[in-house]
């Protein structure tokens, strides 16, 4: 009861802050931080189960593989969860009865498609933990990390979770910001667009990120541990192939210096700096999806009013190592109108609900967005986007599972639909390449990331 009644005081507390356009400088308390070590997991999650035990408690039992689980690094991911059976599964005769549990954009994908949409639920697992060297960091900097004036950088941050009791809608947009954040990853991702009569329209990408903070040698580069690196190249469409993106994201900066963009178009030869890029900019097959829906969300959120609306038990993508699976062929995976609802997996979470609601005198192609946070993770697993007359457009899902090498989760496979043109976007797709190689590239330097770099790679 103790732990409910903090709970709730939390929760109340975060409410009364309302419209959080402004920073909040409210650092944890020394009592805060301890509850870390009890009611709540290191990260900030609500240890106990919930009230009728469909949300087990979490137990952080295992860090990388669990006993009986083969896995090699380079090898698609085994399913430790493959024994289990479907609870229940939700179609459009029987939604009434799950409302309670589900998203706006969920309610909408029963009702654009009520012969073919369906979740399949299964149970529940919260059995997996982070390095240690994460959960300390947290801790260490729990009473320190604040926001920059205009917040659109921090202080004396950790390097995941900065704020792991959030007290305003900016807090939790941060920590979503830092949610997925690995040390090193590499991909070559496919991505798919989906129309209503079945044809693909397809994509596919080079993707690195290196974000020296989150490796092992966090105090080794002090100079770099500020800001996080990216390098994309186009392989497909073949108009676009060859063009490169390299961007340097400063995390503790003011103003609009906090990213730098440098872009080679092989049509000119040239690399141009683009310090327009990000935001609504689109991207992807046909501009499906913006630059910031990366992810669900990432990137400044300057432009957004944001406020935390509070905490639900939703049924959202968890443990989704099927959709990697190499077996599963995209001909299967990708049918009209939405994926092959047989491959997703759906458990019953907590999750913070995030509201983002467009300044005025602001730009973008979403008026308003409600993103869908995993308490024990702080990546976001739904986000519903809605257009300038407050028309419910885009409802997206991010699926992900715990990545037994980097000892953290993976946001994997994401899918983005516009439920006004009935077409989708299934982006971060691996199933018919290698997958992602997370922690183990080596040679990532601040050079690789240089404008000067992508003009000798261009051709």
């Amino acid at each position: 009861m103790k732990n409910r009644t903090f709970l709730l005081c939390a929760i109340a507390g975060v409410m009364a802050s309302v419209q959080l356009g402004a920073p909040s400088f409210a650092a944890m308390t020394p009592d805060e931080v301890k509850r870390l070590d009890g009611p709540l997991t290191p990260m900030g999650a609500e240890r106990a189960a919930s009230g009728d035990g469909a949300i087990p408690a979490w137990s952080g039992k295992w860090q990388g593989p669990p006993p009986g689980v083969a896995f090699r690094p380079g090898e698609a991911y085994p399913d430790p969860y493959a024994a289990d059976k479907p609870l229940a599964t939700i179609t459009a005769q029987n939604v009434a009865q799950y409302r309670a549990h589900l998203s706006d954009g969920q309610l909408a994908m029963f009702k654009l498609y009520p012969a073919t949409f369906k979740m399949v639920i299964y149970p529940s697992h919260r059995d997996f933990r982070y390095d240690g060297a994460v959960y300390k960091a947290i801790r260490e900097h729990a009473q320190k990390t604040q926001l920059t004036p205009d917040a659109n950088g921090l202080k004396d941050y950790p390097p995941t979770a900065p704020f792991p009791v959030p007290k305003s809608g900016l807090e939790l947009m941060w920590n979503l910001r830092f949610s997925s954040a690995i040390a090193e990853e590499a991909a070559v991702y496919d991505q798919a667009v989906v129309y209503p009569d079945g044809k693909i329209a397809w994509g596919k990408w080079k993707y690195e990120i290196w974000s020296p903070m989150n490796g092992a040698a966090f105090d080794s580069a002090p100079s770099l541990i500020n800001r996080t690196f990216a390098r994309v190249e186009t392989e497909l469409p073949l108009r676009d192939r060859g063009n490169i993106i390299v961007s340097q994201t400063y995390w503790d900066r003011e103003g609009s210096d906090t990213a730098k963009t440098w872009a080679y178009n092989p049509g000119t030869r040239r690399v141009r700096q683009a310090p327009e890029f990000g935001f609504d900019q689109p991207q992807g097959p046909g501009g499906f999806r913006t630059v910031d829906d990366d992810r669900l969300f990432n990137g400044s959120g300057e432009r957004y009013e944001w406020k935390v609306v509070g905490k639900k038990e939703i049924y959202v993508p968890y443990h989704d190592y099927k959709l990697a699976d190499p077996s599963v062929k995209y001909a299967d995976l990708l049918q009209p109108n939405h994926p092959n609802p047989d491959v997703i997996r759906y458990e019953l979470h907590r999750v913070w609900v995030l509201e983002a609601k467009l300044k005025p005198g602001f730009r973008h192609q979403y008026a308003k967005r409600v993103l869908y946070l995993d308490e024990d993770t702080w990546m976001a697993a739904l986000a519903d986007n809605y257009d300038a007359r407050g028309q419910l457009w885009r409802t997206n899902l991010q699926s992900s599972f715990y990545a037994y090498d980097a000892h953290r989760y993976y946001p994997a496979v994401t899918f983005y639909h516009d439920l006004i043109a009935g077409s989708y976007l299934a982006d971060r797709l691996t199933n018919a390449g290698k997958p992602a190689r997370l922690n183990s590239s080596g040679g990532f330097n601040e050079a690789y990331f240089s404008p000067d770099s992508i003009r000798g790679a261009g051709r």
